[in-house]
């Protein structure tokens, strides 16, 4: 029992969300990098992500949090670049470019401050 104790603290590690920047630089390494550590922790309770493609998708909190637990440790071979498109004391929206060999996806990305934190509350997702 005492084996699993340290592991299981290390899955529930906090991170530093304490400003939009560290949020979004964050959330760019959970969906790029299979960054896993304090997934929980970065999605607001409400969270939603739309993907807007030929099947329009919709995904809560949840699903993509259990997505990304099972890309931990696979890093996406693609260029990122990241624009802050607007910004406040309580919210920001960024837009999130991974350019790929063959296509690009573009992530609006809205973070709201919560509490002490700050929180990815809203993601839309398109490909070119």
């Amino acid at each position: 029992m005492a084996a699993e104790g340290p592991r299981a603290k290390a899955t529930k590690a906090n991170v530093n969300l304490s400003t939009a920047d560290l949020a979004l630089d964050h959330y760019v390494a959970v969906k790029t990098e299979g960054e896993s550590t304090g997934v929980e922790q970065l999605f607001a309770e409400d969270f939603n992500q739309k993907i807007q493609a030929t099947n329009a998708q919709t995904h809560g909190r949840e699903a993509l949090i259990k997505l990304l637990k099972k890309q931990k440790g696979e890093k996406l071979n693609c260029t990122v670049s990241t624009d802050i498109i607007e910004k406040s004391s309580d919210y920001m929206v960024a837009k999130v470019t991974l350019k790929f060999e063959n296509f690009t996806k573009t992530d609006l990305v809205t973070l709201e401050r919560a509490g002490n934190d700050w929180k990815v509350s809203k993601s839309i997702n398109s490909y070119k």
